[in-house]
C-alpha cells in the first residue's frame, strides 16, 4: 500500500501516509515507521506536522531522544506550529529513558516559549518523577500545576498515591485520596489498587479490604492487578482460605487470573507448609492456559526444598531450563540453599559457578547458605577464607553472615574468636538483633561461662534489644545442668513476669 502511494504519478494526500504509519506505530512497528519516513523524504515528499508527530513517537519508543529532537527542529524549520501532542510525546520519550531533569528543563523551555500542555502532558512528567522515585518533586508539581496551569485529574494523582505506597508512606497516599474526593475528582481502578497495594505492604489488611468493599459500592470494577494484590495480602498472612475465596470470586467476575495470581497462591501455600497444594496450583495453572514464569518456578523450588524435597525441587530446575525459561537470583539462591541444608555442598558450589557462567551474580543470601554449611560441617577456616574472598569481591555481609559466623565459631570450640567477631559488631554500630545476641549468648552457656551471659543478656537490654522466650530457655536450661538452681528459678520469673511463658 505504502509503495503504490509512493510511485503514484499524482501526489497522495499526507493523511493517506499518516493512515499506514499510524497503524505501524499502533503495532510497534518503529523501525519500519522510521525507515519509510525516510523513503519519503528521499522521494521528495514533505512530512506534514501528524506525520512528523509519528516519527518523533517511533524514535522516543525506540530510545533515539536526539533523533526526535532533530524531527522537532525540523517541524520549526517548515514553519509548522507543533502541538501538545508533540510536546507530550517528547516529554514521554525522555521519561522512559530516565531523563526526567531534562524532560523537565524541556518542559520549562516550551512554557517559556509560549506554549501551553494538557494534563496528559503533565501526567506523563508526574509519573516519569514518580518511576524515579522522584515523588516529593512529583507532589510539588503537582501543587504547582494545580488549577493554575491544567486542572488536576485522576491520573496525576494516582500516580503520586501509588509511589507513596511503594515507599509505604501509605497515610500520606490516604490523604491525597481524601482531597481528590474534597476536589470532586473520582478515584479509578488504579487509584484503588495502589491504596490496597500499599494497606497491603504495611500489614493493614482489614485496611485494604474495607477500600476493596468501598470500590464495589462505588461501581468501579476491580481488575486482575487488585484482585491479585488481595490474593497475595491474604496469603502473605498465611490466610489461604480468604485467598482463594478471592480467586473464586475473580472467575465468576469472568476476569482470568494470571501468572501473578497464581503464583500469590503457591507462595501462600507454601508458607504453610502446605506444598502438595501449591504443586497442584502450578499444575492447574498450565492447565489453563497460563504460561508459568521465572518467579513461579522459583516459589515452588523454594517450597520443595524448605520441606526438604531437594530432588523434586532439581527436576523443576532442569524443567526451567528445557523451556527456556532463565532462573535468576532467587532460584538459584533457593536450591543452593536446599543443596546446602541438604549436606550437598559440593553440588551448590558448582550452582554459584553456573550462575557466574550464565551472568547471574550470586548475592549474600546465595553465600550465606554455602558459609552456614561450612560451618556445620565444622570447616569455619573454610567459611573465613570464603568471607574474605567475598569482601575482596565487594560482596557486602550482612547480619546475618556474620550470626552464621559467630555460631561456626562457638560449635567449633573457638570462642574467643567468636566474642572478637561480636565485639566487633557492637564497636562498628551494628545494630544486632535477637537472634545474634542469642548466639552469643548460648557459646558462653555452652562453656558455662554464666556471668558473661547474663552481662551479655543486660547490655542486650540496654541496646534496646528485648530478649526472647529462646534467649531465656538456652540460659535456664544451661543453669539447671550445672545446678545453679537459685539464678535459674530467678530467670524464670522474669520470663513469667515478661509473658514469654
Amino acid at each position: 500500500m505504502f509503495n503504490h502511494l509512493l510511485h503514484k504519478n499524482s501526489t497522495p494526500p499526507d493523511i493517506e501516509f499518516g493512515k499506514i504509519l499510524g497503524s505501524l506505530v499502533k503495532s510497534k512497528h518503529y523501525h519500519n515507521v522510521v525507515s519509510l519516513s525516510q523513503k519519503m523524504e528521499f522521494e521528495g515528499i514533505k512530512l506534514d506536522l501528524v506525520n512528523c508527530s509519528i516519527l518523533i513517537n517511533s524514535f522516543c519508543q525506540l530510545g533515539h531522544i536526539p533523533f526526535a529532537f532533530s524531527v522537532l527542529a525540523k517541524i520549526l524549520k517548515n514553519g509548522y506550529e507543533p502541538d501538545t501532542i508533540t510536546f507530550t510525546t517528547l516529554i514521554k520519550g525522555l521519561c522512559l529513558k530516565g531523563d526526567i531533569h531534562q524532560a523537565l528543563h524541556f518542559h520549562d523551555k516550551v512554557i517559556a516559549m509560549g506554549f501551553h500542555l494538557d494534563q496528559v502532558s503533565y501526567g506523563t512528567l508526574i509519573n516519569g518523577l514518580c518511576k524515579v522515585g522522584e515523588t516529593r518533586a512529583a507532589l510539588e508539581l503537582l501543587r504547582r500545576v494545580d488549577g493554575k496551569l491544567v486542572q488536576l485529574d485522576a491520573v496525576m494523582y494516582s500516580s503520586i498515591i501509588d509511589s507513596m505506597c511503594k515507599d509505604k508512606h501509605v497515610n500520606d497516599a490516604f490523604d491525597l485520596y481524601s482531597e481528590m474526593a474534597a476536589k470532586r475528582i473520582s478515584p479509578n481502578v488504579v487509584t484503588y489498587s495502589a491504596l490496597i497495594s500499599g494497606f497491603c505492604i504495611v500489614g493493614k489488611l482489614k485496611d485494604a479490604i474495607d477500600l476493596f468493599n468501598k470500590m464495589i459500592l462505588e461501581n468501579i470494577n476491580p481488575n486482575v492487578y487488585t484482585f491479585s494484590i488481595l490474593v497475595d495480602g491474604f496469603c502473605k498472612e498465611g490466610r489461604v482460605k480468604e485467598a482463594k475465596n478471592v480467586l473464586a470470586m475473580m472467575m465468576k467476575q469472568g476476569i482470568k487470573p494470571d501468572v501473578v495470581t497464581y503464583s500469590s497462591l503457591m507462595d501462600g501455600y507454601c508458607l504453610v507448609n502446605e506444598v502438595n497444594k501449591a504443586e497442584s496450583i502450578f499444575n492447574t495453572m498450565s492447565h489453563r492456559g497460563v504460561t508459568a514464569n521465572v518467579q513461579s518456578y522459583s516459589i515452588m523450588i523454594n517450597g520443595f526444598c524448605k520441606i526438604k524435597m531437594v530432588d523434586e525441587a532439581m527436576k523443576l530446575f532442569k524443567e526451567m531450563h528445557h523451556k527456556q525459561i532463565f532462573p535468576d537470583v532467587i532460584t538459584y539462591s533457593a536450591l543452593i540453599d536446599g543443596l546446602c541444608k541438604s549436606g550437598r555442598i559440593s553440588y551448590a558450589l558448582e550452582l554459584v559457578d553456573e550462575m557466574h557462567d550464565r551472568g547471574q551474580q550470586p548475592d549474600i543470601i546465595t553465600y550465606n547458605s554455602i558459609l552456614d554449611a561450612l560451618c556445620k560441617k565444622h570447616h569455619v577456616d573454610k567459611a573465613i577464607a570464603l568471607l574474605t574472598k567475598l569482601k575482596g569481591q565487594g560482596i557486602r555481609p550482612d547480619m546475618n553472615t556474620y550470626t552464621i559466623l559467630v555460631k561456626g565459631l562457638c560449635r567449633s570450640g573457638k570462642l574467643e574468636d567468636a566474642r572478637k567477631v561480636f565485639e566487633d559488631l557492637l564497636v562498628k554500630g551494628y545494630n544486632l538483633d535477637v537472634y545474634a545476641y542469642t548466639v552469643m549468648i548460648q557459646g558462653f552457656c555452652d562453656k558455662g561461662l554464666f556471668d558473661e551471659a547474663l552481662a551479655l543478656l543486660s547490655k542486650m537490654e540496654e541496646n534496646g534489644c528485648i530478649p526472647d522466650a529462646k534467649t531465656y530457655e538456652i540460659i535456664i536450661l544451661s543453669l539447671f545442668e550445672k545446678d545453679e538452681n537459685d539464678m535459674a528459678e530467678k530467670l524464670l520469673r522474669e520470663m513469667i513476669m515478661r509473658g514469654l511463658l
